[in-house]
């Protein structure tokens, strides 16, 4: 499959680079320049398929030319054998929506599903080419903790992780910080997590930097994790046995209801994907009315969603945009310069797939305590917002993204319903063990330091 950057759709990619760069020179993201889109007959095809024999159909559509498909069976079936769950995720009756449990990964998010993926997949990599790499990746509070539970421990690989201090759950932070593998470095911006987002960005940027240290990224951008992300969004429709179905995702950085987006592209009959935020609404206001200029974030209990500049929904400008590189680019510079707003042909565009919505931090903690004390159930509070979404906007009979266990976020559920879920045994550990990371100033020159002093192979 040949791929392009939305900045630049002239210069042509494999797979392999995609994978490995994460981000391209200009700055832009990978797209594919064209794929498969299923018929109904070949749907239907799909429908019997285990969750790893579906992940093995859709991921290798888009990774032919890099590795074979029994090849990637294999290593799908050694990711995904570290999960509770046997078919990887799990859908529940909740009231009249449908929960798509997602958080039966070694680190309870449902980064999980890609990252142990993704880790393998670099593995694999490694084990055909004599190279080496650092990882660098910025979290909002899940994704650190599944990057480096699929890389710790493993040969040639290296992972610097970037989270906000003091701006995530602290269970969220200990199963980062009590990893003991030498190639594992946690580092707390004192920032939010855009500003450890632009620092990222900004070493990628800095060409001379990233190439020296053959640089690598595994944040929601990595179109590996797109289109693993993709498959539950199939695995949903085929087990539900609906004409049409809608999601409500809880998301902040536009990268897991893209891969809705990206399965709806693809043939699937979803009807509407629910952009659900917390009181950081950028887009919210986005994908409601064209306003994409970000606020000053506000801390809230659902700390992953945290973000006012969601860097996956640049591929959505550019597919709007009719794949127009050009128009992409300068788009970007006006939300580099926090002016852009969504044309109305385009916003109307945007509308016949998404709708939005966002709740509040009262509303949040209110529908935690609410589905509680109905269903004797406890939602972490992304999940929340993913519930309240469909609610607020009547879509009952939709499947909302259960993205974490409630566990993660003890706070939140101490101050809704008193109470809160403890960890599964197999990560209880952390909570009592030695935390080991270096707080740094929100400087890209001081965290490009950090990392070529750390660099150890």
């Amino acid at each position: 499959m040949i791929y392009v950057s939305t900045r630049n759709n002239s210069k042509e990619y494999s797979f392999e680079e995609v994978f490995i760069k994460g981000l391209a020179d200009d700055g832009g993201l990978y797209v594919p320049k064209s794929f498969k889109s299923y018929t109904h007959n070949e749907l239907l095809e799909l429908k019997y398929l285990n969750y790893n024999e579906l992940s093995s159909e859709i991921v290798h559509q888009f990774s032919s030319d890099f590795i074979s498909k029994d090849e990637l069976s294999k290593l799908i079936n050694k990711s995904y054998s570290t999960f509770r769950e046997k078919e990887v995720v799990k859908i529940s009756k909740l009231g009249e929506v449908n929960l798509l449990e997602l958080f039966h990964g070694p680190t309870l998010a449902f980064k999980d599903v890609a990252m142990q993926f993704i880790g393998n997949l670099y593995q694999y990599y490694l084990s055909k080419n004599d190279k080496k790499i650092n990882i660098v990746v910025a979290t909002s509070g899940d994704t650190g903790a599944a990057a480096i539970d699929a890389i710790k421990g493993k040969t040639n690989l290296n992972i610097f992780v970037l989270h906000p201090n003091n701006k995530i759950s602290s269970v969220q932070r200990k199963i980062m910080t009590t990893v003991e593998e030498n190639n594992v470095f946690n580092i707390a911006i004192e920032g939010n997590f855009d500003d450890c987002q632009n620092i990222v960005k900004a070493m990628f940027s800095d060409l001379k930097f990233s190439k020296s240290i053959n640089m690598s990224g595994v944040n929601s951008i990595n179109w590996a994790r797109i289109i693993a992300q993709t498959v539950y969004y199939f695995y949903s429709y085929f087990k539900l046995n609906k004409k049409t179905i809608s999601f409500s995702v809880p998301t902040g950085n536009f990268g897991d209801v893209f891969a809705g987006y990206l399965a709806k592209k693809m043939g699937l009959p979803i009807n509407k994907l629910i952009v659900a935020t917390n009181e950081n609404d950028i887009l919210h206001r986005a994908i409601s009315r064209g306003d994409y200029v970000s606020k000053e974030v506000k801390e809230t209990s659902s700390p992953s969603m945290d973000i006012q500049l969601a860097s996956n929904f640049e591929r959505l400008i550019y597919y709007i945009n009719k794949s127009d590189s050009k128009i992409t680019k300068d788009i970007m510079k006006k939300v580099k310069q926090n002016s852009y707003q969504i044309e109305k042909n385009k916003l109307e565009i945007i509308q016949k797939d998404f709708i939005s919505e966002s709740c509040s931090e009262k509303e949040t903690l209110d529908i935690i305590k609410n589905i509680y004390e109905k269903n004797n159930v406890i939602l972490d509070p992304h999940t929340a917002i993913g519930v309240g979404a469909a609610h607020k906007l009547s879509f009952n009979d939709c499947v909302v993204l259960s993205t974490a266990h409630p566990c993660k976020f003890p706070d939140a559920t101490i101050n809704s319903i008193n109470k809160y879920e403890t960890l599964p045994e197999e990560l209880s550990h952390v909570l009592n063990k030695q935390e080991n990371f270096q707080v740094l100033e929100n400087d890209v020159e001081e965290v490009k330091n950090f990392v070529k002093k750390n660099i150890k192979f």
